[in-house]
């Protein structure tokens, strides 16, 4: 980073306080994390770690900080040459997506149960606002104008407002962990899989009817099985045009 054009004396001016080391580390990751889940680092790029620091504009301790939290977490793995090894983004593959795909599904069905627990009219409101966001999606489908970043934000309001309403602390935490990596997928494969909306709508609408019943049980399987089955959607799109940054 290049020095200030302009030198002030200590006695006119205090130099701003340094952000602590895993405030920066924090920031790293996330920042870092954007990139490789909105596509700025596609999948097997190679992590140039000096690229990385003028990027963001940080010392290296805190992008080393945060590149060891994205590999623990499965955003960056090692790839070995030899004897050489260097840090790339994770692939996005068929086995990945089978992994991370239903454990997102068990988080929201654990939400779901919760919610299933709540007072009727909150219940009511809840399966309202679902109903509303819902509703958007089925238009999009049935009109056939498709924008791949509407409708993520769409199905990721209608998922959020049902974990929002019932999740404790813990649950959220580990949804905010895994969900991120699923976004990569959905970002990516977008405009191969939305051909299929329709079939999500209709298991939105089952979501729906299981909170307005109050009944556990069947609001965890319609969770689980969205889920699911749009892991089943992904691998077939994935099957027809391949994986991403796996060679």
């Amino acid at each position: 980073m290049a020095p200030s054009a302009i030198r002030t004396s200590k006695s006119t001016k205090r130099r701003p306080k340094k952000a602590e080391h895993g405030t920066s580390v924090g920031v790293a990751f996330q920042r870092i994390r954007d990139l490789i889940v909105n596509a700025r680092l596609a999948p097997g790029t190679s992590i140039v770690e000096g690229d990385l620091c003028e990027h963001l504009n940080m010392s290296r301790t805190p992008v080393r900080g945060a590149l060891f939290l994205l590999q623990r977490e499965g955003y960056v793995i090692e790839s070995r040459n030899g004897s050489k090894s260097r840090m790339i983004v994770a692939p996005m593959t068929k086995e990945d997506a089978n992994e991370l795909y239903p454990i997102i599904g068990r988080l929201e069905g654990l939400a779901g149960r919760r919610a299933a627990a709540l007072p009727k009219h909150e219940r009511q409101v809840l399966a309202a606002k679902l109903k509303l966001v819902n509703d958007k999606l089925a238009q999009i489908a049935r009109a056939g104008d498709y924008h791949g970043p509407d409708i993520f934000d769409l199905d990721h309001e209608f998922h959020h407002l049902l974990l929002a309403s019932a999740s404790g602390p813990r649950l959220t935490t580990l949804h905010r962990a895994i969900e991120p990596q699923t976004e990569r997928y959905w970002r990516l494969y977008a405009s191969s899989i939305i051909g299929e909306l329709l079939v999500s709508v209709a298991e939105h609408e089952k979501i729906i009817a299981a909170l307005l019943a109050g009944d556990p049980d069947r609001l965890e399987r319609a969770l689980c099985t969205n889920w699911e089955n749009g892991y089943k959607r992904l691998a077939r799109v994935i099957e027809m045009f391949g994986e991403r940054g796996s060679w």
